[in-house]
């Protein structure tokens, strides 16, 4: 079973990277803002609240998350291993998931990070936001926002990950297939 970790920033495209990886590599893609999404848009009582802290660009707090995202695996129990984008995104989380994973007698096969200018990802996030209706896209304020809390509780985990020798940083500025093409070359060595 192949569990990764998918990393970047808001607008690095991980989630235009998952699609493809999810289906060469038959995983289930678990994204958290789409989990949160579905949620908010039916307006159950976890999406009520998730909404509450991505209206102001903040993260939605762990065992809310934690939560969540162990009810989609458990969705999922015949699957060939999971693609985790936008989870874990911090240290308690990242703990969090390798006990609920350890007690299913799996674990993160590796994580890979997809880097960016963040001034190149505010660009693409505001043109998102023209078409996606997505509020969190349509203020530079917001998307700055939500670059500082991955800075302070995101980007630690990469040190976490390197402790176990399962980080990979990839290149994300290129084209959808330059990209995904350097994301091949990583993914074929698990």
């Amino acid at each position: 079973m192949i569990n990764i970790v998918l990393f970047g920033k808001p607008g690095a495209g991980k989630g235009t990277q998952a699609e493809f990886l999810k289906e060469k590599y038959n995983l289930t893609h678990l994204s958290t803002g789409d989990i949160f999404r579905f949620n908010i848009k039916n307006d159950t009582d976890l999406g009520k609240l998730a909404k509450t802290f991505m209206d102001k660009g903040d993260l939605v707090p762990d065992e809310v998350t934690i939560q969540m995202l162990q009810s989609e695996v458990d969705k999922n129990p015949d699957s060939a291993g999971f693609l985790f984008d936008g989870f874990p995104r911090t240290l308690a989380q990242a703990e969090a998931l390798d006990k609920f994973l350890e007690s299913k007698g799996q674990s993160i096969t590796a994580t890979v990070a997809l880097e960016a200018d963040d001034n190149i990802l505010v660009a693409r996030l505001l043109e998102r936001g023209k078409t996606s209706g997505r509020p969190d896209d349509q203020d530079e304020e917001k998307i700055r926002n939500r670059y500082d809390e991955y800075n302070q509780k995101t980007a630690p985990l990469m040190n976490y990950y390197k402790d176990k020798g399962k980080f990979h940083a990839v290149d994300g500025i290129g084209t959808i297939e330059e990209v995904t093409e350097r994301l091949t070359v990583v993914f074929n060595k698990f």
